[in-house]
């Protein structure tokens, strides 16, 4: 009785087992955090932004001055003279901007310079100059005038070293362990063309991604290492200018090297990644944050151009699709470069900065631990859909939660690795569940075999049949086979000789019950029950039913004849058929019950296997298989016998053979001349004649069934089975001698 439960326990611990192993590996692979898993992570990022993206501002203090197609169509192609950038900036200092900052390199001199011109070869002797503006440089020119505002020159992240070094203007001071030794590093800066370095407030990196980074753009470095100490971004740079500050505060850990933990100018913090980088929080480009710089170019005073400049942070840059300065960013756009540093100044005057620490990270993959457990417990426990159901109600909460802490705290929770874990997780252990469930299944199926055809298994399963719970009424046809003479065989063998014997002789009874598409009820010591016609119909069961007791006669015989029964008396079968209506369903107690039938069909099936002794023939079935099975089995009439426990007497009939034999007109004879002699009984002719007909049936009857010889021997000792209930009987012979001329 614990065998089961200890199966059970030690199943469902081997797959739990197989659970945390698979919860161990994802944790494992999280850790690597390799490329599908973190594109994965950052698209749903994106998705977060994307649904909902920060709004845009018009009073923050950030503008963008773009060289658009207009102003290149109106002032020439790029790069422009010197002269002109000189006019911008006076034009946008007179504005009252407060930091003036170039996302663009002004890396060699001014090819538009009269002192360039006049020393190019191709041009000597076809240009004249004034004598006064021979040494003229429009690098001067321009030097001078940024000197005068607050203005701040880009630089960009380079390979290779060429020309001199270049020295960021901003103090940096450091808190912590070297927080600037992680920073994203970049081996050379682009120098600036002299003497604009001189001059400058201040040098900021125009990169808005490390070297070789292509795509979308979701973090932006706001510290560099460069050669020469760290180089702050272009915005952030402006910032400092426009504030006034001379430095820029590092935060990093107290107790680990190299891990910067945010940035700070003047009132300002910015919570950055470990290596000195930070989230952008998006927004939708905004054509209000872009001024013309064909406007700011003209001479004249315009009031609502100095609106928009006035007291702000003034980006130069450029939209105009030949410069190729477009980057793609998380909500899908493709902006200006020079607008990914806009909106970072915004987010920090806003506030609105997206962070992620190692807590979110840890709490992650906590989630996708807890999801696992749910997985693998309910899993193993109530199955597979309680599982799913489980795990979709937990990721969802773990859904929720991400999108709360995006939406309420811009706290990046990544849901995708915890989810897809989980279903990875719930995939891998379904199919385990589904291998161990097919194997157990395979087993049951063998064991079940037993019991009912193969055929029959096959249409259950390909109909989805399931067995009802309690019982139905249906009409079954119910047999029973029992060993005469059982008792004295048992006591001239061995118990285990006797098992090893009736194992072998219900083997091969039962196959032929399976054969004829039966299910076998029971085993009942030497004796087998078996019905047609459920848990699937059967057509034509109680035909099924005859002609399985007919093969059961030739498997005796064959048993009779093995090794097994040698030097042993041979073993005789008694069967009994009837069909009727009977419960059929799983009858027992809610822990313990069978498949099988309740009924009185049951109770005449058994009673008439006993009369088989009575009637000392070896297949009797009843009326009722009879009426439905006599145009296709030869049977003949066997009287009427008391059942037990019945009022009414039972008509029986010997069943001969199958449709062939029915068909022989050895047996139409043989059945004319018993019809005469059962005739002859009930009219109570003289005894002579009925011996006379009698020993006609044996002779016919030789060589067609040999055990009709004892059949015809004891009837007539048998006389009274057939003049009993007279009435009745002759109303039923006259109705069976009306449906063989008919079919004749």
């Amino acid at each position: 009785m614990t065998g089961k439960p200890k199966e059970r326990t030690g199943r469902r611990r081997g797959f739990q087992i197989v659970g945390l192993c698979l919860i161990l590996l994802g944790c494992f692979i999280r850790v690597l955090d390799p490329y599908p898993v973190r594109m994965s992570r950052l698209i749903y990022f994106d998705i977060l932004q994307r649904i909902s993206p920060r709004d845009y501002n018009p009073d923050l203090p950030v503008r963008v001055v773009d060289i658009d197609e207009r102003s290149l169509a109106a002032w020439g192609q790029w790069p422009w003279p010197r002269t002109l950038l000189t006019e911008m900036v006076e034009n946008l200092g007179d504005y009252g901007a407060a930091a003036i900052a170039f996302d663009m390199l002004l890396v060699e001199p001014d090819r538009y310079s009269p002192a360039r011109l006049l020393n190019d070869p191709a041009l000597a002797g076809v240009l004249t100059v004034d004598p006064g503006a021979e040494n003229l440089d429009n690098d001067q020119t321009f030097a001078s005038e940024i000197a005068n505002w607050p203005v701040v020159l880009g630089t960009a992240a380079r390979l290779s070293q060429e020309g001199g070094v270049v020295f960021p203007m901003a103090g940096i001071i450091e808190i912590g362990e070297v927080p600037t030794a992680g920073l994203v590093t970049v081996p050379h800066w682009t120098p600036l063309a002299p003497p604009l370095d001189q001059n400058a407030a201040g040098i900021g990196g125009v990169n808005v991604s490390p070297l070789g980074g292509t795509g979308v753009v979701r973090r932006v470095p706001v510290l560099w290492a460069g050669p020469d100490g760290a180089m702050p971004s272009l915005g952030i740079e402006a910032l400092r200018v426009a504030l006034g500050e001379s430095i820029i505060i590092a935060e990093g850990a107290q107790d680990e090297a190299g891990i910067m933990l945010a940035v700070e100018i003047g009132g300002f913090r910015l919570p950055t990644t470990e290596n000195g980088e930070v989230w952008v929080r998006y927004r939708r480009d905004n054509p209000d944050l872009y001024l013309s710089a064909d406007d700011v170019m003209q001479p004249e005073e315009n009031p609502d151009l100095r609106a928009e400049i006035e007291g702000r942070i003034i980006l130069v840059g450029t939209s105009a699709a030949g410069l190729f300065d477009m980057h793609q960013t998380a909500l899908g756009e493709s902006v200006p470069g020079v607008s990914i540093h806009a909106q970072v100044l915004e987010q920090i005057m806003t506030g609105e900065m997206l962070s992620r620490s190692d807590v979110t990270s840890a709490l992650e993959l906590l989630s996708f631990v807890i999801l696992g457990l749910v997985v693998t417990a309910v899993m193993a426990r109530f199955g597979a859909v309680a599982s799913f159901v489980a795990g979709g109600v937990s990721a969802s909460v773990v859904l929720g939660i991400s999108w709360l802490a995006f939406d309420n705290q811009l706290v990046l929770f990544d849901v995708t690795f915890p989810m897809l874990g989980g279903m990875a997780n719930f995939g891998l252990l379904a199919g385990y569940l589904f291998i161990s469930t097919e194997r157990e299944k395979r087993v049951i199926r063998q064991i079940f075999s037993h019991y009912v055809a193969p055929e029959i298994l096959d249409e259950m399963e390909v109909s989805g049949h399931q067995l009802q719970l309690g019982g139905e009424t249906q009409e079954i046809t119910v047999m029973f086979s029992d060993i005469r003479g059982f008792t004295p065989l048992s006591e001239s063998i061995s118990a285990t000789d006797l098992v090893a014997l009736l194992n072998e002789l219900f083997s091969q009874v039962g196959d032929q019950i399976l054969l004829e598409r039966g299910t076998i009820d029971k085993f009942i010591g030497d004796a087998v029950m078996a019905f047609w016609n459920a848990p699937l119909p059967v057509e034509n069961h109680p035909c099924r039913a005859a002609q399985a007791a007919l093969l059961m006669r030739q498997a005796l015989i064959d048993f009779n004849a093995s090794d097994v029964m040698q030097d042993r008396p041979p073993i005789a079968l008694a069967t009994g058929c009837a069909t009727g209506q009977a419960c059929v369903g799983n009858i027992g107690s809610r822990r313990r019950f069978n498949y099988t039938v309740i009924g009185d069909v049951v109770n005449v099936a058994a009673r008439i296997e006993q009369s088989c002794r009575h009637v000392d023939y070896d297949i009797l079935v009843s009326n009722s298989v009879y009426e439905k099975t006599k145009h296709e089995m030869a049977m003949l009439e066997a009287g009427f016998v008391d059942l037990k426990g019945k009022s009414d007497l039972e008509p029986v009939f010997v069943l001969v053979g199958n449709q062939d034999l029915l068909a022989t007109s050895e047996f139409q004879k043989l059945e004319a001349t018993h019809n005469a002699l059962v005739s002859a009984i009930r009219q109570r002719k003289p005894q002579n004649q009925i011996e006379r007909i009698c020993e006609d049936c044996v002779a016919l009857a030789e060589y067609l069934e040999p055990g009709l010889r004892r059949f015809y021997f004891a009837l007539s000792g048998r006389a009274a089975d057939f003049r009993s209930d007279v009435q009745a009987s002759e109303v039923f012979f006259s109705h069976q001698s009306h449906e063989r001329k008919t079919s004749a």
